[in-house]
């Protein structure tokens, strides 16, 4: 972030830049929501300047739009559109855990042990917007186990493209709740193993699994996007 003069300045960008991101994947701003940088301005207690680079980088992103005589909005997705954003993904979780490896030390497998421990209250309690919060953690988690900070940008950026389209497609449904409690339980068994497999020190092994479970994501999406079964290339991710 050369672009900022200072400290302060790149502070505050984050804070904004992080705030709008997490607004936007757990959709407390919907697909075509406009974004006024004047209220957004006076919500932050800043000048419109940091506004509208947060706003350009979110744009540039694939999370924002800017129309023509409209302004700023928010995004539509579809999974139909996302098959090769999910296949890149597929790819680069293995890399996690064979470029650049980090072993994690006792206070992040702490963290690790508390979604856990979070995951196991959800199943008791399911609630949709603190799974998609748990899941945003564990991803950043996940990523911390590479050092390859390319890696970690690229897969931070098809993170974010595709994570809202869970909560958008089980909203639609009327087995929501039972959808929902499936994901939960799902992830909970992604979780466990990943942090067996880090104890064990196979951090390769850490990577096949988080690559298995986002291609069943991603086929799972797509069938309950598609009931009837259109759409057969969701099998080659």
């Amino acid at each position: 972030m050369g672009e900022f003069p200072n400290s302060e300045a790149r502070t505050r960008f984050g804070r904004i830049y992080h705030a709008l991101r997490t607004r936007i994947v757990l959709l407390d701003y919907l697909p075509g929501e406009r974004l006024r940088e004047e209220d957004l301005a006076e919500e932050f207690e800043t000048s419109r300047t940091p506004i509208r680079r947060v706003l350009a980088r979110l744009e540039d992103e694939g999370l924002l739009r800017s129309v023509h005589g409209v302004g700023t909005i928010v995004t539509d997705i579809h999974i139909d559109d996302l098959q090769q954003v999910y296949q890149l993904r597929v790819e680069l979780a293995e890399l996690v855990g064979r470029l650049a490896p980090v072993r994690p030390g006792p206070e992040e497998m702490e963290c690790y042990r508390n979604l856990l421990a979070r995951c196991e209250d959800l199943v008791q309690n399911p609630d949709a917007r603190e799974f998609a919060r748990l899941n945003m953690e564990f991803f950043h988690l996940f990523t911390r186990l590479t050092a390859n900070e390319p890696l970690r940008e690229v897969s931070e950026r098809l993170y974010y493209q595709t994570t809202r389209i869970w909560l958008k497609t089980a909203s639609r449904l009327d087995v929501y709740r039972d959808m929902l409690l499936n994901e939960i339980k799902i992830f909970q068994r992604e979780m466990t193993d990943i942090v067996a497999a880090i104890e064990c020190g196979d951090l390769h092994a850490a990577g096949h699994i988080r690559r298995a479970h986002i291609a069943m994501s991603f086929a799972r999406l797509y069938a309950a996007a598609h009931p009837a079964g259109e759409g057969a290339n969701a099998g080659e991710v």
